[in-house]
């Protein structure tokens, strides 16, 4: 009885499910009205994985697609015209809150004496970004990247999941009163550029053909190499490919008379169960070796680590808000796009309650995207 217990209980079905379940109670606990919300499923993801309980890395790829293909036709039918609008900025952010990451990165490593290829994987997981990561091991030849980047990933994700809740409520700002600001600001540029709402053809009802479409040509858009200066090397990657053609498709929203648009019901379940999936994944992998980590290494990396989530949060929020003049929902989607994290993307949503700051996210990440693959290619040469 007890050996067949042990077999249900470990099939990566039944760890999928607990740890979805056992997440979720997590985060919707709420302390002085701050909570993890789905972030909650990080946490106890990276228990199951202690244990080696692990989410197939198959089903997180299949969550983050699903989850950037649909937060990129959210923001598609806005996200062009606001960049118009905004370009400059929200590039100006993605290259400042990167460039200060690894600015501090540089600074840990001074004044720690912290290995460089152990740095390269802490600024990588700060800003939790897997691209950077894998630049990081292909740039020092050493897989302790990756020990770095299970040390500084968890507050990476938990560390902007809280910024975002954190901002609005010490400043007292009111919620309401600027998702409705934004809301007519977006609804008056749809207006502006004439846009004329059709009746065209579903091929279905929930619109999941568009979305399968969309996700898989992102995936093949994701797999093209770009070259870089310096021998180095960039692709969009599982989340960068789908997203700019969930947003391609959002924009459009059909094609002749046929429709490839999707329901925004569908849309906010295939974001959420891809979301939770993506964290499984993340948080499993991560916690594989995270307790004898920093038993290990002590938790001064972790600390650090901390260190270079916050410091560019902070100056990417500050240039946000006081230079470019955005306003504070939005700069609160370039925060998290400019520090590449999903998760704090679909807490903000939830949050503000509006779906309209996916696009400041969308308009900031490909940038932040390209920059931190550079600099973790680029900070080993420094201290070559």
């Amino acid at each position: 009885m007890l050996e067949w217990l042990t077999k249900v209980f470990t099939s990566d079905v039944m760890i999928v499910f607990c740890i979805a379940a056992l997440g979720y109670l997590l985060g919707s606990i709420s302390i002085k009205g701050l909570n993890l919300g789905t972030s909650g499923i990080l946490i106890v993801a990276l228990v199951f994985g202690h244990f080696n309980l692990l989410v197939p890395a198959a089903l997180k790829n299949m969550g983050l697609i699903c989850f950037v293909t649909a937060v990129g036709f959210i923001a598609g039918p806005g996200f062009f015209r606001n960049f118009k609008k905004s370009a400059i900025s929200y590039i100006l952010l993605g290259f400042i809150i990167i460039l200060s990451g690894a600015a501090t990165c540089i600074a840990v490593i001074k004044l720690a004496g912290i290995d460089t290829s152990l740095a390269g994987g802490m600024m990588s997981g700060a800003l939790t970004s897997t691209p950077g990561l894998a630049a990081a091991i292909e740039a020092t030849g050493s897989d302790i990247a990756s020990v770095g980047y299970g040390i500084a990933y968890p507050f990476g994700v938990v560390g902007v999941v809280l910024f975002v809740q954190l901002i609005p409520k010490l400043l007292k700002v009111d919620v309401a009163a600027e998702r409705e600001r934004l809301a007519a600001a977006s609804a008056a540029t749809v207006k502006n550029d004439g846009a004329e709402k059709k009746a065209y053809k579903h091929l279905e009802e929930f619109g999941l053909l568009p979305f399968a479409l969309a996700a898989g040509l992102g995936v093949l858009i994701g797999k093209v190499v770009i070259p870089l200066p310096g021998g180095a090397e960039f692709s969009l990657g599982t989340s960068g490919g789908p997203l700019l053609t969930g947003l391609v498709f959002g924009h459009f929203a059909h094609i002749g008379p046929v429709a490839i648009d999707v329901p925004k019901k569908t849309l906010n379940v295939v974001r959420e169960v891809g979301l939770a999936l993506f964290l499984m994944g993340a948080g499993t992998e991560a916690g594989k070796g995270f307790l004898a980590v920093l038993a290990e290494q002590g938790v001064a990396l972790f600390l650090w680590g901390a260190v270079m989530t916050l410091v560019p949060m902070v100056i990417g929020y500050i240039l946000a808000v006081y230079v470019f003049k955005i306003d504070i929902l939005s700069s609160l989607g370039s925060i998290c796009g400019g520090m590449t994290s999903t998760p704090a993307l679909g807490t903000l949503m939830a949050v503000t309650k509006t779906e309209a700051v996916a696009a400041a996210y969308a308009a900031t990440y490909p940038i932040a995207l390209i920059f931190v693959v550079l600099c973790c290619q680029f900070i080993p040469l420094i201290f070559g």
